[in-house]
């Protein structure tokens, strides 16, 4: 891998393990610190996601317009700010305030960073999304599990080490980043390549493409929301539940060689992985669905994420082999906003459907769900079928 990919990893890496230091513990500091009901940190983390998808979207064109070095900068500069404020003034509703411009920062962030990926290896395709990818899992990884020790011997350090974790990313930002493929901005990518028929049927397969993954994620986020509460029910202890995130996080680091080895001869198949990928998650809430012991749920957690791992790298990779020139910032702020998206509905919708009609009712709704994925990235790229055969009509 290029050096400049390897920087872009460590920055993804830094910026994700702080920022794991404080979101799993979000709830349970409202709720139990700020005293307020779990419908109000519902509605507050809400919040937080609507900001990050707002960031996203405006990441995306600004990477476009001003390059991803002073993207991420700006990104980086606003989630400091607010991690400041954080420190100092972690009340009610101070609280909401600052978490909303965390969400706005991050949100900033996170496509320039992918954009940035597919410019500093362009022959790399899938590998340096999957290396961007593995980096953020890693560091939700440590991030999560140093972020349960710090909050042992106080809240307010969580808030202080989220932002010395930021603060040293600014500083390999700013340093690292400068000269980067794709951080400033040039004559090559400001103009837009002159295929408007082309780029439209391209827009119109990766918003396709998106409405997969959106459901993808929605059910992806059940395990974080309606399926930990159930595991409770069950009789499975916390303890045992964090097992399984740190299964998760495992896999996806340590499997890294033997799934480049079985994808080496179909790399440039992403459409056949992305269907596959949403095949293995269909199975894994199917085991899930009829669990209830800990061995079950271990191994609906490993089949989900041999599926993530065929599928959350991809999305990415292929918005970047549709984006037409000096539009690759906003296509990744499409994708980033729809993952963020999905996030911010699935546990609201799942936890609806488990009020009204229980479990078992919402496991054969995500399976449906995944099913409708399925069809719609089989179908994802019929307007570019569509485009090569009106350019093929016109050329005749």
């Amino acid at each position: 891998m290029p050096k400049a990919l390897w920087l872009l990893i460590i920055g993804m890496l830094v910026n994700v393990t702080g920022a794991s230091f404080l979101w799993p513990l979000n709830a349970i500091y409202i709720h139990d610190h700020l005293g307020k009901s779990l419908s109000v940190a519902g509605i507050v983390l809400m919040l937080n996601s609507g900001a990050s998808v707002v960031g996203n979207l405006w990441g995306g064109f600004l990477y476009d317009k001003i390059g991803g070095y002073r993207s991420i900068l700006l990104g980086i500069t606003i989630s400091v700010l607010a991690l400041f404020g954080l420190t100092l003034w972690h009340g009610w509703p101070h609280y909401v305030f600052f978490l909303i411009f965390i969400g706005l920062g991050s949100g900033i962030i996170f496509p320039s960073m992918y954009a940035m990926a597919g410019s500093v290896w362009k022959d790399g395709g899938r590998k340096a999304f999957n290396a961007v990818y593995v980096a953020q899992n890693a560091g939700v990884a440590i991030g999560s599990a140093l972020g349960g020790f710090v909050a042992f011997y106080s809240f307010n350090y969580i808030f202080l080490a989220n932002l010395l974790m930021f603060i040293a990313f600014l500083f390999i930002a700013l340093f690292g980043y400068r000269n980067m493929a794709g951080s400033q901005i040039s004559p090559t990518n400001v103009i837009q390549e002159r295929k408007p028929l082309r780029n439209k049927h391209k827009f119109y397969a990766l918003m396709i493409l998106c409405g997969a993954y959106l459901l993808g994620w929605v059910g992806y986020v059940q395990w974080q929301s309606t399926i930990a509460a159930y595991t409770q029910e069950v009789n499975i202890s916390l303890k045992q539940y964090s097992v399984l995130w740190t299964v998760n996080g495992a896999l996806i680091v340590l499997a890294q060689p033997l799934l480049q080895w079985v994808l080496r001869k179909y790399s440039d198949r992403l459409k056949g992985q992305i269907m596959t990928g949403f095949v293995i998650f269909i199975i894994s809430f199917g085991v899930a669905g009829y669990s209830s012991e800990f061995k079950g749920f271990l191994a609906a957690m490993i089949i989900l994420t041999i599926g993530e791992m065929l599928v959350w790298p991809v999305v990415p990779t292929v918005a970047d082999r549709l984006a037409p020139r000096g539009r690759e910032g906003f296509y990744q702020g499409i994708v980033n906003s729809t993952a963020t998206g999905g996030r911010m509905i699935g546990p609201v919708l799942g936890g609806v459907l488990v009020d009204l009609y229980g479990m078992g009712i919402l496991f054969g709704f995500l399976m449906v769900l995944l099913v409708i994925a399925l069809i719609l990235a089989y179908f994802y790229d019929v307007p570019l079928k569509n485009a090569n055969q009106e350019q093929a009509t016109k050329s005749s």
